[in-house]
């Protein structure tokens, strides 16, 4: 199996968080957040971001309720997929991130980070998770 670049996206209404795949696809490092306070403006900056690091695909959370129902949050995560489609022809896939940001707080809190000091790391890190998560599955696919 041939390695992809790939960004992950963990889109909040406030900060986007974003991670990228190693250059073997094993590990997704975090790259910080975009802020866009509307769907256009970060699907504009998820792009940009894709480009600059020459994505192959990029992965969304898309942040099911509990239940494995869609609510408000998985119906403006679609609209930004089909956004992100419009600016650009780079394949987009999606994975289920419940929980994706709860863990990330829990490993910011275990690993001493001050609660005021997580805001701005905390969604970098739920994409890396929600990337993670997409590529170890897809390793357990191909097996």
């Amino acid at each position: 199996m041939v390695a992809k670049k790939i960004l992950g996206v963990d889109y909040g209404e406030a900060r986007t968080g974003l991670a990228y795949s190693d250059a073997l696809g094993l590990y997704a490092v975090g790259m910080g957040n975009v802020k866009g306070y509307n769907l256009e403006k970060a699907a504009e900056e998820i792009v940009k971001k894709a480009k600059e690091i020459g994505a192959e695909l990029i992965v969304i959370g898309k942040p099911f309720n509990m239940n494995f129902t869609a609510g408000e949050k998985v119906e403006k995560v679609t609209e930004l997929a089909r956004i992100i489609g419009t600016l650009c022809d780079i394949p987009i896939d999606f994975y289920d991130e419940r929980l994706t940001t709860v863990s990330a707080h829990q490993i910011l809190q275990t690993s001493g980070v001050r609660a005021k000091n997580r805001k701005g790391v905390v969604d970098s890190l739920a994409a890396e998770l929600i990337l993670q998560g997409y590529m170890d599955r897809q390793k357990n696919i191909t097996k």
